[in-house]
C-alpha cells in the first residue's frame, strides 16, 4: 500500500471513529430519567386508549333523500318532445329518490346496549348499523333524540358490553390532557391526543344549548358522537364538531360536556323526551353602555328584558330591568350560563336567585317550571300532512333578533329546521322568518300552528318571509 493510500485510509478511519463517538456522545446526552418519563407517559396513554376503545362504536346510518324533478319534467311525457330528443333527458331528470349514508361514532353507556351519539349522525335515518370494536354488527334502534343539544340515544340488542365510566366535566381544567376516539374518514377506531383548550364555549352556532369543551385533539369528519376521555379513562365529552375552513382538522374541536350529555340521555331513556326547566324571562347580555345605564360595577350578569305572564319568574318576583347575577349559588356571567343552568334544573325545584335592582342586590326564591315550548316545537315539525310538513319553527327571542340582525319591526316565527323530504325543502331555508301564511299574519308559534293545522294536503301555500334583509313572497305546492 502506498503512503498516500495509507494516509487516506487512516483519515477515513479517524472520521468514522469520531462519528461513532459523537453519536454515542449525543445519545448519552439524553438523561435516562427523561427517557423513562417519556416512556412511562407513552405507556400510560396506550393503557388508557386500550381500556376505552372497546366502548366506542362506529355508526353508519342510511336515509332516503328526494331528488327534485327538473323544470323540463312537464315536457318529458310530450310525444313531440320525445320525437326530437328521445330518452336523452329521461334518466337524469325524472323525480327519484336516493340513499344517503352518514358515518359517525358512538359511546356504549350501558352493558345492555344503550349508545350515546350525536343527533346529526342518525337524523332522519331509515336504518342504523352499529359496528363494535370486535367487528360485530348490530341494527340500532332510536330511543330518543334532542336536536337542541345535538344528542341522541340508540340501542342495540346485546348484553355484557364494555362501557366507559363517567367523568365530571365540570371539574375539567384548561390544559388537561384528553384523548379523542372515533371513526374519522371510515378509518375505524382512531385515537388522537391533545389538551383542553377552553371550557364553556357558547355562541358557536352548532346547537341551541351550548357549553362546549374546546380541544386540540384531532377531531375529523366521522368523529362525531365519539368519546373524549381524560387521563383516567373517564368520559368527559361527546365529540361533536370541528371549526375548519377546509373541512379538515385545524386544531379546534368541540365536545358536549359529559354532565350535560348524561342528563339528556337519562331523560331520553326514562321519559322519551328531554324535560327542561323554565324561568320565563327574555334576557340579554350586559354591554358597557347598559352597565352605565343600570349603574353596574361589573359588566356581567343577564339583563331581564321581559317577564312572561304567569311564568315562574313573575310569580317569584323577578321584574323587567333586573340583572340576574347568581342562580342557585352559581355566578352568572353571560346569558347562556343562565339559560343552561335553568334548563338543567328539574321542574318543581325552588332555587335562590340574586338580582341587582336599582343598584341593590336582592334575593328571590323561584320555583322552576317546565319549558312549555318543547311540545309546541315538536308539533310544528311533524304533525302536519301538508306542504309545511317537516318544517320546525320557534319563537323569535331577543337573542335571535340580535344574533341574526333582524329588525325590530319584523314579527313572525323563525325556521329552526327543515327535513330533507319536506315539500318546502326547496323553497324555504333554515333561519327564514315566516311573517304571513296565506295572507294571515303570524307572530307566535301558537298562531303558526293554528293556521297550518287547517291547511289541506294538496293545498298550495303562499308565505311572506323575511330573508337576508328583505321580505319576499314564496309559494309551496301541496302534495297531489
Amino acid at each position: 500500500m502506498s503512503l498516500r493510500m495509507h494516509l487516506v485510509c487512516s483519515f477515513l478511519s479517524f472520521i468514522l471513529l469520531m462519528s461513532v463517538g459523537c453519536v454515542g456522545l449525543y445519545a448519552s446526552a439524553i438523561p435516562e430519567e427523561s427517557v423513562d418519563i417519556l416512556t412511562r407517559t407513552g405507556q400510560a396513554m396506550a393503557d388508557v386508549a386500550e381500556a376505552v376503545k372497546p366502548a366506542v362504536v362506529n355508526i353508519s346510518s342510511t336515509r332516503t333523500e328526494r331528488i327534485e324533478e327538473s323544470p323540463l319534467a312537464p315536457f318529458l311525457k310530450d310525444p313531440y318532445f320525445k320525437r326530437f330528443f328521445g330518452d336523452m333527458f329521461r334518466e337524469p331528470y325524472l323525480p327519484r329518490k336516493r340513499k344517503a349514508v352518514s358515518l359517525g361514532s358512538g359511546v356504549i353507556v350501558s352493558p345492555d346496549g344503550y349508545i350515546l351519539t350525536n343527533h346529526h349522525v342518525i337524523k332522519n335515518a331509515d336504518k342504523i348499523k352499529v359496528i363494535l370494536s370486535d367487528h360485530r354488527e348490530f341494527d340500532g334502534k332510536v330511543i330518543g333524540t334532542d336536536p337542541k343539544t345535538d344528542l341522541a340515544v340508540i340501542k342495540i340488542e346485546a348484553q355484557d358490553l364494555p362501557t366507559i365510566s363517567w367523568g365530571d366535566s365540570d371539574s375539567l381544567r384548561v390544559g388537561e390532557i384528553v384523548i379523542a376516539i372515533g371513526n374519522p374518514y371510515r378509518l375505524g377506531h382512531t385515537v388522537t391526543m391533545g389538551i383542553v383548550s377552553a371550557v364553556g364555549r357558547a355562541n358557536v352556532g352548532i346547537a341551541d344549548y351550548e357549553d362546549f369543551i374546546q380541544t386540540d385533539a384531532a377531531i375529523n369528519p366521522g368523529n362525531s358522537g365519539g368519546a373524549l376521555v381524560n387521563a383516567r379513562g373517564e368520559l368527559v365529552g361527546i365529540n361533536t364538531a370541528i371549526f375548519s375552513t377546509t373541512g379538515g382538522y385545524q386544531g379546534i374541536g368541540f365536545a358536549i360536556p359529559s354532565n350535560m350529555a348524561r342528563r339528556v340521555m337519562k331523560s331520553l331513556i326514562e321519559k322519551g323526551r328531554v324535560i327542561r326547566g323554565w324561568l320565563g324571562v327574555s334576557i340579554q347580555p350586559i354591554t358597557p353602555e347598559l352597565a352605565r345605564q343600570f349603574h353596574l360595577e361589573e359588566e356581567r350578569g343577564s339583563l331581564v328584558a321581559d317577564v312572561f305572564e304567569g311564568s315562574p319568574a313573575e310569580k317569584g318576583g323577578i321584574m323587567r330591568g333586573d340583572v340576574i347575577i347568581e342562580y342557585d349559588g352559581k355566578r352568572v356571567d353571560e346569558p347562556y350560563y343562565l339559560r343552561n343552568m335553568v334548563a338543567s334544573t328539574p321542574p318543581g325545584t325552588e332555587v335562590e336567585i340574586k338580582v341587582i335592582r336599582d343598584g341593590r342586590i336582592e334575593t328571590l326564591w323561584v320555583t322552576i317550571g317546565e319549558l312549555p315550548s318543547e311540545a309546541r316545537e315538536e308539533r310544528g315539525a311533524g304533525m302536519y300532512e301538508n306542504a309545511l310538513r317537516g318544517v320546525s319553527v320557534q319563537e323569535l327571542t331577543p337573542e335571535l333578533y340580535k344574533e341574526m340582525g333582524i329588525p325590530e319591526r319584523i314579527r313572525g316565527v323563525i325556521i329552526s329546521d327543515i327535513e330533507p323530504d319536506s315539500p318546502a325543502a326547496t323553497r324555504l331555508r333554515k333561519d327564514d322568518v315566516i311573517l304571513e301564511i296565506n295572507r294571515k299574519a303570524i307572530s307566535s308559534v301558537e298562531e303558526y300552528e293554528a293556521v297550518v293545522s287547517k291547511i289541506k294536503k294538496d293545498e298550495d301555500i303562499l308565505l311572506l318571509i323575511y330573508r337576508n334583509g328583505s321580505t319576499l313572497f314564496v309559494t309551496v305546492s301541496g302534495e297531489r
